[in-house]
């Protein structure tokens, strides 16, 4: 059967990392550069997650909750039952990963500090801004050698590294949290407790032909299916598979 998988964040924190993390598969994607038009997807990225980065402190906000993560996993260290092998693994990855976020300079910085990024940055975000009479020197970057523009994307990247790392991991571990069971929204609706939850997973079927609108917070949520061809709620049950991970 094929299925929709959403997700959706129960805090303000979390949502941030999602997008965080969107931005940087973004990244990814377009500096392998298999188009002419991938350029304006990299750049747009590295701007988006600079503007993020300008209004959150999130290198002090990951590190804080990777060491909540730390405490929690130490705390099942010697109880019978829990693979202490598994455990001591994800424990030395969890040290790793926090040790070199902690090493690593304020999340953007070197981008900031970037010559070329800066000049462009400003006029990127005009409505069809790269335009090469709005972007000389985007312009002339764009006809360099495929080989210089990996390497100085490599390069924005690779700044990026502990945040992409410690970002991955927690979610890694917060997504494990949760696992899938079947439910059913009568009439298209459904709605329970979270127990200081962070991200709700859904596996909808297709065939349905509906989407969701979620509302709620840490402790409680709602879900609330809408119709993609009319926009309108949903009045059939409809079965998926959520799970809801702290």
């Amino acid at each position: 059967m094929t299925t929709h998988y959403f997700e959706h964040p129960l805090n303000e924190k979390t949502r941030i990392y999602l997008r965080v993390e969107s931005l940087l598969n973004q990244l990814q994607v377009s500096s392998q550069f298999s188009d002419d038009q991938q350029h304006l997807l990299l750049f747009r990225s590295l701007f988006d997650l600079l503007e993020i980065f300008e209004q959150i402190q999130l290198k002090s906000e990951l590190a804080k909750d990777i060491e909540k993560q730390r405490l929690m996993y130490k705390s099942w260290l010697d109880v019978p039952g829990v693979d202490q092998e598994m455990l001591n693994n994800v424990l030395a990855e969890v040290d790793q990963v926090h040790s070199e976020l902690m090493a690593a300079e304020r999340f953007g910085q070197s981008l900031k500090e970037d010559r070329f990024l800066s000049a462009i940055r400003q006029r990127f975000n005009l409505p069809g801004g790269a335009c090469c009479f709005d972007l000389p020197a985007l312009h002339h970057w764009l006809h360099l050698p495929i080989e210089r523009k990996t390497h100085d994307a490599n390069q924005w990247i690779n700044t990026l590294l502990p945040l992409a790392d410690a970002l991955k991991l927690w979610l890694k571990l917060t997504r494990e949290t949760g696992h899938f069971k079947p439910q059913v929204a009568q009439a298209g609706f459904f709605q329970s407790d979270a127990e200081e939850a962070n991200i709700l997973r859904l596996n909808i079927p297709l065939n349905y032909g509906v989407y969701p609108m979620i509302s709620g917070h840490k402790s409680r949520f709602a879900i609330k299916f809408i119709e993609f061809h009319s926009g309108q709620a949903c009045s059939q049950d409809i079965k998926f598979e959520l799970a809801v991970c702290s």
